[in-house]
């Protein structure tokens, strides 16, 4: 390793594809961001065109480079950082995508995860795979695909015949991860973060899992290998006759909340961070053993290193934070994400207004697949920055859900929460959710943890970095946010909770 060598970071997520070039001391040397397409077909249904994404990634990986005055071969490796659950099926001859990728927001599987609570399954499915059975995961998504997938591109096979092709090996299924892992190396790989996160993974055996594969009628013959997260082996090679032009190991690869989790350092049992994006997501390690929740978090895999054991987590799963924010400047209560500290401050409260943003649904630790967004609580005086505070509020309300769950499942006392992702550049939020959850929130310097954990992956995996005490000394604080004893958060956070069963079960067939 030497001063003029980086590893660059792929961050594939919802909204756009990000590339980011670190140095040794993990700081930022370059990076680019393209938007994709958000494809709305019908009602709760959300798709991505995955030639799109890729056709991004290489546009992003390219330019940053370029910007940076770098050439490829001055990466000593690459790492993944993905939206997880999104899923897609392509042809593994010729690549092309047999469908649209269905995004992890998307809820038309929703009847089909009702007919696995009516069968009694649900107890079933978390005890191998830590997840609650819900439209959210990507088995109910692949089996979808299988069934309806009316083809896009080169392929015109009609629906019957993909299960054929699929139990022939003729077809491949995957998360982003495995999508990019594919286009980049040839090779067909996912890791275990990624894994653990389709609802088809046992994860106390760390293999997939048989009678999933038949209760979702998802052949192993189209589901990729699954590797460790920072990879000593790799996952392949860049091809040199390829877009960069050089061979690159690819050797890290992290479910993007998995990887925040990396990235900010929490590598010991105890440590958590909530990462501030599309939606929100906390993550508690646990250690080797892989905690059970009785309170609607989740189980799953956090990382592992080539060699060493699995490390597990809890997870509290908010599916809209940032989002909302994106809504009230599509409805033109703001303009931009900056403004809404401002307007948020320009009153004392919310003047009683409650807003619940469950677009998709509610996560954890509710689990409702029909509840829909809500606003309570409106008189005439009611004003856009009355609205504008309530929104930011419902981010802080639901991370306390989450938290107070994480306390009685793991028994462990959260004092310090790392935070990260767009929404947390914003003062005003940070401090609610400090005291809205009675913790020091705690920000760091680099925020993009996502893709800084995916590139600490693939630069032990390389031997850029030697352990992970030298990326704890690149760790740094940028603020904290103490919380206030004397706010009065406890009546507020009680009208949340009743706003909160008002929003539920709301969308039902006419």
């Amino acid at each position: 390793m030497t001063s003029d060598t980086y590893v660059g970071a792929i961050d594939q997520g919802t909204t756009g594809t990000r590339f980011m070039i670190f140095d040794h001391g993990g700081e930022v040397v370059a990076q680019a961001y393209e938007k994709h397409e958000q494809i709305y077909p019908e009602p709760g249904w959300v798709e991505h065109d995955p030639v799109e994404i890729w056709e991004k990634t290489q546009a992003v990986v390219t330019e940053a480079l370029d910007t940076a005055g770098l050439d490829a071969g001055q990466l000593e490796a690459l790492g993944i950082t993905n939206q997880r659950e999104t899923t897609m099926i392509w042809d593994r001859d010729s690549g092309s995508p047999i469908y649209n990728a269905i995004v992890w927001q998307d809820r038309r599987t929703t009847d089909r995860v009702e007919e696995l609570e009516e069968a009694d399954k649900v107890e079933d499915i978390r005890a191998k795979t830590g997840l609650e059975a819900d439209a959210y995961f990507s088995a109910t998504k692949a089996e979808w695909l299988l069934d309806n997938a009316d083809p896009l591109k080169t392929q015109r096979a009609q629906p019957a015949d993909l299960r054929d092709r699929a139990a022939a090996g003729e077809l491949c299924f995957g998360t982003i991860d495995t999508w990019l892992i594919w286009q980049l190396t040839g090779n067909h790989i996912t890791d275990v973060t990624n894994a653990s996160r389709t609802m088809l993974f046992d994860i106390h055996d760390m293999a997939w899992d048989d009678e999933l594969q038949e209760e979702f009628d998802v052949p192993g013959e189209m589901l990729p290998e699954v590797r460790p997260s920072s990879d000593d082996d790799f996952y392949g090679t860049t091809d040199a006759d390829g877009f960069l032009g050089a061979e690159i190991p690819v050797a890290g690869a992290l479910g993007d909340q998995q990887a925040a989790l990396f990235g900010q350092t929490c590598f010991d049992e105890g440590d958590a961070k909530n990462t501030y994006g599309t939606g929100s997501f906390f993550l508690l390690n646990t250690g080797e053993e892989a905690v059970e929740s009785d309170h609607g978090l989740l189980t799953t895999v956090g990382f592992q290193r080539s060699g060493e054991p699995v490390q597990y987590a809890l997870e509290g799963a908010i599916f809209v934070t940032g989002a909302a924010i994106e809504w009230l400047e599509d409805v033109g209560l703001i303009n931009n994400a900056a403004q809404t500290a401002d307007l948020a401050r320009s009153v004392d409260s919310t003047d009683g207004v409650y807003f619940v943003p469950a677009f998709t649904g509610l996560g954890a630790p509710h689990w409702d697949g029909r509840a829909r967004g809500t606003i309570v609580g409106m008189t005439r005086g009611t004003g856009k920055e009355h609205i504008v505070r309530a929104v930011l509020e419902s981010i802080a309300f639901q991370t306390r859900d989450v938290a107070e769950a994480m306390v009685a499942d793991a028994g462990l006392d959260i004092n310090s929460l790392k935070v990260d992702g767009g929404a947390v550049k914003n003062d005003f939020l940070c401090q609610q959710q400090a005291d809205i959850v009675g913790t020091e929130i705690v920000r760091p310097e680099v925020d993009e943890t996502t893709a800084l954990g995916s590139a600490y992956a693939a630069g032990l995996a390389v031997g850029y970095w030697d352990d992970p005490e030298e990326l704890r000394n690149n760790w740094r604080v940028d603020r904290e946010f103490p919380a206030d004893d004397d706010a009065d958060v406890d009546g507020r956070y009680e009208r949340w909770s009743e706003a909160v069963e008002r929003s539920r079960d709301w969308a039902r067939e006419a």
